[in-house]
């Protein structure tokens, strides 16, 4: 029988850093992304944190060190992030506030 695992959700942004990325960058320290690939996409969910009253998703092909810029970015302000609609205007996504749109490695969507 095969094993459920439950998606952590963390209630900050900086909770969710502290005792999920930081533990696995630490044990895994070659790891550039959070489902430890070099290269693909994918839906998997690697947790939840809450932001301005909401929950976002982070998804496992995110890099770890766009997650320690935002981190960082948390040091100088408390809203580290811009809300932005999603391409299909269907949903929300989150970007770090002074990061280039193309490109970003940083796949952290609202939960609906």
């Amino acid at each position: 029988m095969s094993e459920v695992k439950t998606i952590p959700e963390f209630k900050d942004f900086k909770t969710f850093y502290k005792k999920a990325v930081e533990p696995l960058k630490k044990a895994n320290m070659a790891h550039i992304r959070l489902d430890g690939k070099l290269k693909g996409g994918t839906r998997n969910v690697f947790a939840y944190f809450w932001y301005m009253d909401k929950k976002w998703r982070v998804n496992a092909d995110t890099h770890i060190d766009r997650l320690k810029i935002a981190f960082d970015e948390l040091a100088t302000s408390d809203e580290p992030f811009v809300i932005k609609p999603t391409r299909d205007y269907k949903g929300e996504s989150l970007s770090i506030k002074g990061q280039p749109i193309r490109n970003n490695k940083f796949y952290v969507y609202l939960v609906v």
